[in-house]
C-alpha cells in the first residue's frame, strides 16, 4: 500500500486496531510546507472524541517525502475510546489542507476476530516474490501444499498465539513431594461482579490445592461484592474475606490482605485478572526444586474483558537488574516468601499506583535466589480504565514508579538520576553520574583505511563532551604511504600510534593495545564507527564505574539508521547473534527493549567499555578467537567472574561493519570462522544447552525480532 496524498499532506497508516473500547492507530504524516500536523477524531454527528496522542521519531518518513529529516517527529500513536456501533473520521490537518480517514470499530473488531486476515489485507501483504513462491509450490508440491503455505502466511497473529498458548498449557499435574501453602492476596475495591467472579474461579480452578485466597475489600460496606465473596467463602474454607472499615488505598488494602495470609509464600493477584490453571502448581514445583528461592515470577499476557482473546505475550528474561530499573518487567505473576514480604515492610502508600513496583524492588534487593518460570501463567485483563489497555489512564502510577526507582537507588547506595521516557509511560532511564574524570583509553585497530579511520576520529573529537581520553591507534600491517602520512599527522596532534606486526588477530591486537594503555577504563572501538550521541562516553563510563558492572555496550546503527547492535543473544542464529538487528532505528521494539538499559550476556566489541582491572582479571580477549566471537567469549568470562554486562542505548554510534577486513568470503576465512564457532560452543556449552538467561526460551532463535517461536 503506497503513501496517501492530499495536496499539502503525505501520510501512511501503519496499524489500526481495537481492543475492547479503545481504537489504536499508528502511522506518520508529513506536511509539504512545514506546517504543524494536527489530529482529531469525530463521530458521525460531528462530536469530537477525546484522544491521547504521542508523537514518534520517524526520520525515515521525513526523508522519504522531503529529502531531509526536518519533520522527524512526524510519527504518531493515538488512541480514543469508541462506541462500537459508531463510525468515526480521523482528521489529519496541516494548514488549510485536511485528509479524512474512515474508522469503523465494528470492522476492526471483525478483522481481529478472524483466523486469517481479510482478502483485502491479504492482497496488500502479497509481494511479487510471494507470488513466485506460490507458483513454485503449486507446480512442485501441489494444491494442498499451497493451501498450507497460504494458511501459515495469512494467519492472524492473535490466532497463532491462541494456538501456541493452548499447546503449552500444562495438562498433567502429578502430586508434588512438597506442597507449601500459597496465600494469594487480592486487594478489592468496587470490583465489577463479573471480573471478581472470573478472578475467584481462576483460583478455585487451580490444579494445586494447597492455597488460600485472601481478599481485603476497601469498598466500605462490601455491598454486592461482599455478598458474592461470602457466598464463595461459605462453600470453600480456603477463601478468606475481610471488609475494611474504610478504603486504605491500593497499598493499604494490599497490606490488609498480606496480614490475613498464613502461607509460607504469597502471590500477588489483581482483582480483575485471572491465573492460568497450572500457575500455583508450577510455582510450588519450582519452590520444591529450589529451596533457596525467595522470589518467583512468570511470563504473562493480556486478555480481553470477555476472556475470549489472549494477546501481547510478555516473554521475560531471567532476573535482569538493569531492566528492572528501566521498567517493572517482572509485574505478574509475582510470588515471594511471606517472611521476605514482611521484612521488606509490605506495600508503601507513598507509591500508590506503583506499589507493586516498589515492593518488587525491595524484595529482589533482599532475595537469596530469584527464579523466573518462562511460562505464561497470568492473564492481565484489559478494559478502558486499566493500565494494561490504556497506560495514559493512570499517569500518576508512572510518577510513583519513578519515585520507587529513586528510593531503590538510595537504599542500595547507588547514585543515579531517574528519567521517565517521554511518550513511553512506565519506562525509565537511570543515568549514572561519572565520578571524577578518569582517563579513558580508546583502542582503535587499523589497517590502511585512511578515510574510514579519520571519520571515526573526527567524530570522537568533534562530538564527544567527555574530554579526558586518549586515542591509541593499533596499526596492523598497513601497505600504503597514505596511511603513514595520516599517522604522522595524528601523532603531531597528540594521538598515539603503536604497531602490531603479527598477522591479523583482533584479540591479540586489542590485548597489545590494552597493555600499553594509560587509562583506568578501556574503550574498544572499531575504526568503521562514527559517534552520534555527544554523551556516549559518559553514558558508558557512568555504568562502567558501578562496582557490579564489568563491561558496557552501545547501540549501533547501520548507515541507513537501522539497528546493527542492541545486545548479543546466545543461541540466536545457531551460536549467537545481535538481537533486534535490522529493525528501524526509531522503533522502540517489543516492550521498548530497543530504547531501555538492560543486561545482556554479551555485547559487541565494536564499541565496548571495560574496567582495565577486569580486563586483566579475566585475561583479556582469548587469542584463539582471531576474528570471530572473541568479544562474546570475553563478555561471558566477565559474567562468569560475577559482573554484569550492561547495554546502554544512550551511547549511539554508526557502525559501517567490516570495511577494513571485508566479509568471510574465502575458503580459508570460512574455515577459520567455523573453527572459532566450534570453539565457542565447546567453551560455553551451558549457554547452548540451557539457553541465554537474558532471553526468553519461548522467543524465536531464527530471527532477531524477539517474536514468539510459534514452531515450538
Amino acid at each position: 500500500m503506497g503513501i496517501f496524498r492530499k495536496k499539502n499532506i503525505r501520510y501512511y497508516i501503519d496499524k489500526m486496531e481495537i481492543i475492547q473500547l479503545t481504537v489504536h492507530i499508528t502511522g506518520w504524516a508529513v506536511s509539504l510546507d512545514g506546517s504543524q500536523v494536527h489530529f482529531g477524531v469525530t463521530d458521525r454527528a460531528g462530536q469530537e472524541a477525546e484522544l491521547t496522542l504521542r508523537r514518534l521519531d520517524r526520520p525515515d518518513a521525513s526523508i522519504a517525502v522531503l529529502g531531509d529529516d526536518s519533520q522527524r517527529q512526524c510519527g504518531f500513536d493515538l488512541k480514543f475510546t469508541c462506541d462500537r456501533e459508531q463510525r468515526y473520521l480521523l482528521s489529519v490537518t496541516a494548514g488549510t489542507d485536511r485528509a479524512r480517514i474512515a474508522v469503523s470499530p465494528e470492522e476492526l473488531e471483525r478483522e481481529q476476530g478472524r483466523r486469517y486476515v481479510s482478502f483485502r489485507k491479504m492482497v496488500r501483504m502479497t509481494t511479487p516474490s510471494m507470488v513466485k513462491s506460490d507458483l513454485h509450490t503449486l507446480v512442485r508440491k501441489g494444491p494442498r501444499a499451497l493451501k498450507d503455505q497460504w494458511e501459515t502466511r495469512y494467519e492472524t497473529e492473535e490466532n497463532k498465539y491462541e494456538k501456541w498458548l493452548e499447546r503449552h498449557r500444562l495438562r498433567q499435574m502429578p502430586p508434588l513431594g512438597q506442597q507449601p501453602l500459597i496465600s494469594v492476596i487480592v486487594p478489592v475495591y468496587r470490583t465489577p461482579e463479573a471480573y471478581l467472579r472470573d478472578m475467584i474461579e481462576s483460583v478455585r480452578d487451580q490444579g494445586y490445592e494447597n492455597w488460600e485466597l485472601c481478599l481485603a475489600d476497601g469498598s466500605e460496606d462490601g455491598g454486592e461484592t461482599g455478598r458474592l465473596v461470602e457466598k464463595y467463602a461459605a462453600g470453600d474454607s480456603r477463601i478468606r474475606y475481610l471488609v475494611l472499615e474504610k478504603n486504605l488505598g491500593i497499598a493499604g488494602n494490599t497490606n490488609a490482605a498480606l496480614h490475613m495470609a498464613s502461607g509460607e509464600w504469597i502471590g500477588l493477584l489483581d482483582h480483575d485478572d485471572v491465573l492460568e490453571a497450572s500457575a500455583l502448581y508450577e510455582a510450588a514445583r519450582a519452590m520444591g526444586e529450589n529451596p533457596s528461592a525467595d522470589v518467583i515470577y512468570t511470563d504473562e499476557d493480556k486478555v480481553t474483558t470477555d476472556l475470549r482473546l489472549h494477546f501481547d505475550p510478555h516473554m521475560k528474561p531471567d532476573f535482569n537488574p538493569d531492566l528492572l530499573r528501566s521498567n517493572n518487567y517482572i509485574c505478574h505473576f509475582f510470588l515471594c516468601r511471606r517472611s521476605l514480604a514482611l521484612d521488606a515492610g509490605g506495600f508503601s502508600p507513598d507509591y500508590d499506583g506503583s506499589q507493586d513496583y516498589d515492593f518488587i524492588l525491595k524484595c529482589t534487593e533482599q532475595a537469596r535466589q530469584i527464579l523466573h518460570l518462562p511460562r505464561v501463567l497470568y492473564h492481565w485483563r484489559t478494559h478502558p480504565a486499566s493500565t494494561a489497555e490504556n497506560p495514559e489512564s493512570k499517569m500518576y502510577c508512572y510518577e510513583a514508579g519513578k519515585r520507587a526507582i529513586e528510593a531503590h537507588l538510595k537504599r542500595t547506595g547507588t547514585e543515579g538520576t531517574v528519567e521517565m521516557l517521554p511518550g513511553y509511560p512506565g519506562y525509565y532511564h537511570v543515568e549514572y553520574p561519572v565520578e571524577g574524570e578518569p582517563l579513558v583509553s580508546i583502542l582503535i585497530p587499523n589497517k590502511d583505511q585512511k578515510e574510514t579511520l579519520m571519520n571515526c576520529i573526527r567524530s570522537i573529537q568533534e562530538k564527544s563532551t567527555y574530554r579526558n581520553y586518549e586515542i591509541i591507534i593499533i596499526e596492523n600491517n598497513s601497505e600504503t604511504e597514505e596511511i603513514e602520512d595520516c599517522y604522522r599527522q595524528l601523532e603531531a596532534q597528540g594521538l598515539r600510534v603503536i604497531r602490531w606486526e603479527g598477522p591479523f588477530n583482533y584479540a591479540a591486537i586489542n590485548n597489545y593495545g590494552a597493555a600499553r594503555a594509560a587509562g583506568e577504563y578501556l574503550l574498544l572501538l572499531n575504526n568503521d564507527t562514527e559517534v552520534i550521541a555527544p554523551g556516549w562516553i559518559e553514558a558508558m563510563l557512568g555504568n562502567c564505574q558501578r562496582p557490579e558492572v564489568g563491561a558496557v555496550g552501545a547501540k549501533l546503527y547501520y548507515e541507513d539508521h537501522t539497528i546493527q547492535h542492541a545486545g548479543v543473544v546466545m543461541k540466536l542464529a545457531g551460536v549467537c547473534g545481535h538481537v533486534l538487528c535490522g529493525m528501524a532505528g526509531y522503533d522502540p521494539g517489543p516492550f521498548a527493549r530497543a530504547i531501555i538499559q538492560q543486561n545482556y550476556s554479551a555485547v559487541t566489541a565494536a564499541c565496548l567499555m571495560v574496567k582495565k582491572s577486569i580486563f586483566q582479571q579475566v585475561g583479556g580477549l582469548a587469542e584463539e578467537f582471531q576474528v570471530a566471537y572473541n568479544d562474546v567469549d570475553f563478555c561471558l568470562k566477565i559474567r562468569q567472574a560475577g559482573y554484569l554486562i550492561v547495554w546502554n542505548p544512550r551511547a549511539e554510534l554508526y557502525h559501517y561493519e567490516s570495511k577494513s577486513r571485508g566479509y568471510e568470503t574465502t575458503p580459508e576465512k570460512q574455515a577459520r570462522f567455523q573453527r572459532e564457532k566450534e570453539l565457542l560452543l565447546q567453551r560455553w556449552p551451558d549457554y547452548i544447552s540451557q539457553g541465554d538467561p537474558c532471553y526468553n526460551p519461548n522467543l524465536t532463535l531464527t530471527a532477531p525480532d524477539c517474536s514468539v517461536d510459534y514452531t515450538r
